[in-house]
């Protein structure tokens, strides 16, 4: 297959063709430009591996987290010598958000990923463990139950269409009462399995939310770490205390202060923590979710890092 400047990825569900040619074409040319849309039963890793087939100097993902997510497995499961370039299209465009990839302008993203000097980033990947077998799937932002899985579980589709991210808050109170303290097992690295409590568990590669929240604020994609969040907090005093800490000293408080790295904000209710490899187990099943996306009830996980994995403009 002859060789391109560029591989476009696009998600027909998310953005046109037509919407996507004439900021493309203001820094490539038609001939340089390979095009890919992806399908429901290929979400990208299948396309990804074809428009590697093209040479390609950059694969451009125009999508939402879903596509850069499976276009992004490809790309790491495979080592593959490519820039890859973000243009965000969907309701969250959390890597996007935590890489400072312009959200609001086609145009500018474009020209990001077509000039735009490349970083490299790590990516994670998890096993998790369902009753029907075991899945393996990489990730760029964060995984994890609890309240941000069931969320997004309680997510109304149609109204996500319409409200984009607000969406979610709608179905906050929800989520809240499907998130019932757990105890299980987690194992850090080389340590020992140790017994937990909580109703939220996240490993983050990326900490930044939509809103400029941050549930991981020492989170960096490129440092070859993974971050993790426990929230055991229960009733509505407890509950208050865990806001403060992730909204204000966590969050907004810290940027004000310009705090260092080394400060911690945990509670009794709020644990952090870093890893390259995290293993959990669960008494029962429990609704999972990979970037933002449902991949049903998990009955336990194990997590990894592939240090600089990808290189993103």
């Amino acid at each position: 297959m002859t060789s391109v400047r560029a591989a476009v990825i696009w998600n027909p569900a998310k953005t046109t063709r037509e919407d996507l040619e004439d900021p493309l074409l203001r820094v490539f040319t038609a001939d340089e430009i390979a095009w890919f849309d992806t399908t429901v039963e290929d979400p990208g890793q299948g396309v990804a591996a074809r428009a590697l087939e093209t040479s390609p100097e950059v694969v451009i993902v125009a999508g939402g987290d879903g596509t850069v997510r499976a276009v992004a497995e490809h790309l790491a499961d495979v080592r593959a010598d490519v820039d890859l370039g973000i243009v965000p299209f969907g309701t969250g465009n959390l890597l996007a958000r935590n890489l400072d990839v312009p959200l609001r302008r086609t145009v500018d993203a474009v020209e990001r990923a077509a000039s735009g000097q490349a970083r490299p980033i790590d990516v994670g990947w998890v096993d998790v463990e369902f009753t029907t077998g075991t899945e393996r799937h990489a990730f760029v932002v964060m995984i994890g139950f609890g309240i941000d899985a069931n969320m997004i579980a309680e997510t109304d589709e149609s109204l996500k269409s319409k409200a984009g991210w607000l969406a979610y808050v709608e179905s906050l109170g929800r989520a809240l009462q499907a998130s019932d303290l757990v105890s299980f097992t987690l194992t850090v690295d080389d340590g020992p399995g140790r017994d937990e409590s909580g109703h939220t568990l996240l490993i983050g590669n990326c900490g930044s939310l939509q809103g400029g929240f941050s549930l991981l604020p020492d989170a960096d994609p490129g440092d070859g770490d993974l971050d993790y969040l426990l929230l055991s907090a229960e009733g509505l005093t407890p509950w208050l205390g865990t806001l403060k800490t992730m909204l204000w000293d966590s969050g907004l408080g810290r940027m004000i202060r310009r705090s260092d790295a080394s400060e911690s904000a945990d509670t009794d209710d709020v644990t952090h923590g870093r890893a390259r490899r995290i293993r959990v187990s669960l008494p029962s099943p429990r609704v999972f979710e990979i970037d933002g996306e449902e991949v049903g009830e998990a009955t336990g996980f194990t997590v990894s890092i592939q240090p600089a994995a990808l290189r993103v403009r």
